[in-house]
């Protein structure tokens, strides 16, 4: 199959002017292909010769203005279209395509729990050739009029609103212009809650197995929805662009979501079956914001190639999590966002795969290349410097600007120079060198602060490691005494801001030198913090005390920084998780410490002798959030999401505190007691995913078998109770079980993309390297020539879940480098084999440092 190039394209669309596309999809021909016809009316500028790409099972007929065209001459995904004559034309292709496993193309699923079978669309990038033929990149926008043929009892989806023909055909009703990635189409015996909004019906969308959870966060998912769509309408001239918005949660998503137009698709573990946090909850309204956002900035205006995905991604990322903020009850989204999304894009930034914000048009010459570009550079760095920009230009220019950029582009496509310029129009400042510096360059910078005392004043001094201008505020605190508690507290003295690089004069305030100095303390920039040594000390012993979650979650992400660049020793940051976790209250603190210290520290930063002590550290922590927790009622477990009485014990915390007590089990005979019972002792009651997830550790301890796990498949023969079965026979510690995973994920090819990456995320367990050892040398060529039978989506999830990650140690990295000269290696699996290997040396760096 060949690869759309940069230059292909943009000699296609000199070429062409695409006016519309009729397709006729026939879903109920069987259960592994489905018919695909499609009518392509376009107009050639000149004479020339082009293509048009499809994917098919079989390529029955073609015509191009009524003359029928060989079938034979497809080449891969390609058919020529040689010797157009200048002027209108009509291509005409039928085709039996094949459904999809893997979340690409058309997906199809069955659902276990009940047999109902569903369908949907993933069109991103390329994949539209699965469905359909195509004139295949984003600036060739054309209208999209597609009839849908199902089985009985179905309803479509679509990109506008459906409505069904007498003959169960169900027609959707003709897009505006929009690009072919964006085409979708979901089909089956969906369960629906529905709404009118604005003048716009409004729908929510799930199997009918997850009816009950779906319905009973309807409301909610509505509400934000309802809040969004108005703050939207407030900050942007445009009105929706669509005639319906629709949001599909459907199954085996390998996305967190996608901005079809008028149908966003999520994945559907956003419809909680099991209990969640209120962050969790924060998460899924973010995710929904950010697909809205989409509806302007990628869908009405279109990045014209590949390079731009920055436009998109950024873009929506910064505005789900600022409209959240201003819209609706999740007010503290940015400390979520300096947790849960900016340490992605600091991590990725210092790899070797690292790459501008918005990267030279070379560096993207084709759609393979694109692919890999999708990562926290472009979303949670990208969306970082827009924060940078709006604190540099105000946000009234700022939404200037952006209103110009829709304006002038809608339903057309534009770059970043468009981008630029249109925000230029909204300001005196120098937009375009602020985007040389922030969007063509790679790295982190690292601001580093000095304090000095100076008779009855302070002095601020600030080192920057890197080229960017930032614009910050200091917050500055003092030690006080709580005389209620008797505790030593500190307390807010002053927020200032300042200009990095400053003029090489100090900052010079009054009075006596601060016990805490906080560089960036609204997080409004993008680059690593370093505070000064009486800071540092202050911080590390009242880190709990700074009375601003955003604040405290800046200094958790120095810690975590300075850990990594082995600066810190990992147990360092381990005794301040557990001296200052007990007394948090913002959940997405609490859970993003947490992780970072089971994932990265015990399971990888710490060698082998070390963890058993980490693990016990984790776990003592977790027993005192648990007594923080008790005295939980039956109520509180059931009371509305944010409706916790300040200073009350919260139930999202004593979920994650029994998350993360399962996980740091290193004996079975608690977690055993609780699955027995049923319930943990002073809550909650063990529910789906906690069953599953007491169960996977049981498996890795060696304390439960085959046929424990069969008896709860019985219980749970749902789609998720497939995957956790999968999990946990993969996590067995015997040399059958990790064959028999092995020979699934590897030779099998029959895993959906969800069981194979519950299989691999069973298998690797840190504690079993001994039985795991022989499996690190057979991963890359196994991996290598899975990608290239599966494809990317495969390909990723074997980079990503099924790569040795617990392998640290200088054998497992050099056969990685080895791999990496294999001419056969995949770009998607290259991608993420460099980055793997990279934390891999970082690990071992952060071991020897200490």
């Amino acid at each position: 199959m060949s690869v759309l190039t940069r230059n292909e394209a943009q000699t296609r669309a000199q070429l062409l002017d695409v006016h519309r596309y009729t397709v006729g999809l026939d879903l109920t021909t069987g259960e592994a292909t489905f018919d695909s016809t499609t009518a392509i009316r376009f107009t050639a500028r000149t004479a020339g010769d082009t293509f048009v790409e499809i994917k098919p099972e079989t390529l029955r007929s073609l015509s191009l203005d009524g003359q029928p065209l060989d079938p034979e001459r497809l080449d891969g995904n390609r058919y020529p279209l040689d010797s157009l004559t200048a002027g209108p034309h009509e291509l005409t292709v039928a085709a039996t395509m094949r459904y999809s496993r893997t979340g690409e193309g058309m997906h199809r699923f069955t659902d276990p729990a009940d047999g109902e079978t569903y369908v949907y669309t993933q069109l991103f990038m390329e994949d539209v050739q699965r469905v359909f033929a195509a004139f295949d990149q984003p600036d060739l926008k054309s209208v999209f009029d597609l009839t849908v043929t199902t089985p009985t009892g179905w309803t479509v989806l679509g990109n506008g609103v459906s409505t069904q023909a007498a003959d169960g055909r169900w027609h959707i009703a003709p897009t505006p212009p929009i690009s072919t990635y964006l085409v979708a189409v979901a089909a089956g015996p969906w369960h629906s809650v529905t709404t009118q909004h604005a003048g716009l019906p409004f729908g929510i969308h799930c199997r009918r197995s997850l009816a009950p959870h779906l319905d009973a966060d309807a409301d909610e998912i509505l509400d934000i929805t309802r809040a969004c769509y108005d703050r939207y309408h407030e900050k942007f001239d445009e009105p929706y662009p669509f005639d319906s918005y629709d949001q599909a949660f459907v199954p085996e998503f390998n996305a967190g979501a996608m901005e079809n137009p008028g149908l966003v698709t999520f994945r559907d573990e956003f419809v909680y079956r099991s209990a969640v946090t209120d962050t969790e909850r924060q998460t899924r309204a973010m995710v929904v914001a950010h697909e809205m956002a989409h509806m302007w900035f990628g869908d009405l205006v279109t990045l014209t190639w590949w390079d731009d995905i920055w436009l998109n991604e950024s873009f929506a990322e910064y505005m789900g999590y600022q409209t959240l903020t201003e819209a609706t009850r999740f007010t503290d989204t940015w400390t979520d966002f300096g947790v849960a999304r900016k340490g992605w894009g600091y991590d990725a930034d210092q790899r070797p795969s690292t790459h501008p914000v918005a990267p030279d048009p070379d560096a993207v010459p084709d759609t393979a290349s694109a692919l890999l570009n999708f990562d926290g550079i472009s979303y949670a760095k990208g969306a970082s410097a827009l924060r940078q920009l709006v604190a540099w230009l105000g946000e009234k220019d700022f939404l200037a600007g952006i209103n110009t950029h829709f304006s002038r582009h809608k339903f057309a496509n534009a770059t970043l120079a468009d981008f630029i310029d249109n925000l230029a129009t909204a300001t005196d400042r120098d937009v375009h060198t602020w985007a040389d510096a922030w969007l063509r360059t790679t790295g982190v910078d690292t601001l580093t602060a000095h304090v000095e005392t100076s008779g009855h004043s302070w002095n601020l001094t600030v080192d920057r490691a890197g080229d960017r201008p930032h614009r910050v505020t200091v917050g500055t605190y003092d030690h006080s005494l709580d005389t209620h508690t008797g505790t030593d507290q500190l307390t807010l003295r002053d927020r200032f801001d300042i200009d990095i690089p400053q003029d090489g004069t100090p900052v010079t305030q009054p009075g006596h030198r601060p016990d805490l100095v906080v560089l960036n303390d609204h997080d409004l920039t993008y680059a690593k913090i370093r505070l000064d040594p009486g800071s540092w000390d202050t911080a590390l012993t009242h880190l709990s005390g700074i009375p601003d979650p955003l604040t405290r979650a800046l200094v958790w992400n120095t810690a975590r920084d300075m850990v990594r660049d082995g600066e810190l020793h990992p147990t360092v940051h381990l005794t301040a998780a557990r001296t200052h976790l007990p007394y948090e209250t913002d959940l997405a603190l609490v859970q993003g410490v947490l992780g970072f210290a089971a994932t990265q520290i015990a399971d990888r930063y710490l060698p082998p002798q070390d963890r058993p002590t980490a693990l016990a550290t984790l776990t003592s922590l977790c027993r005192d959030l648990l007594r923080r927790t008790e005295g939980l009622t039956a109520k509180d477990w059931e009371q509305a999401p944010g409706t916790t009485t300040p200073g009350s014990p919260d139930p999202g915390l004593r979920l994650i505190a029994v998350r993360h007590f399962i996980d740091a089990a290193t004996q079975p005979d608690a977690i055993q007691d609780w699955l027995r019972e049923g319930t943990v002792p002073g809550g909650p009651e063990l529910d789906a995913e906690l069953r599953w997830r007491i169960l996977t550790r049981l498996a890795v301890l060696g304390a439960t078998d085959e046929t424990a796990i069969a008896h709860e498949l019985d219980k749970d023969p749902s789609a998720t109770g497939q995957e956790g079965a999968a999990r946990c026979r993969a996590a067995l510690p015997t040399a059958e079980a990790k064959a028999a995973a092995w020979q699934a994920m590897f030779t099998d090819d029959t895993l959906s993309n969800y069981l194979f990456t519950a299989t691999a995320q069973g298998f690797w367990q840190p504690g079993q390297s001994e039985l795991l050892h022989p499996y690190v040398a057979r991963y890359y060529p196994d991996a290598i020539a899975l990608a290239a039978r599966r494809g990317p989506a495969i390909a990723e999830a074997a980079g990503r879940h099924a790569f040795p990650a617990h392998a640290v140690d200088p054998d497992s990295i050099r056969l990685g480098e080895q791999a990496l000269t294999d001419p056969a290696l995949t770009p998607a699996l290259r991608r993420k084999l460099t980055d793997q290997l990279d934390d891999l040396r970082r690990a071992l760096a952060v071991r020897d440092a200490h």
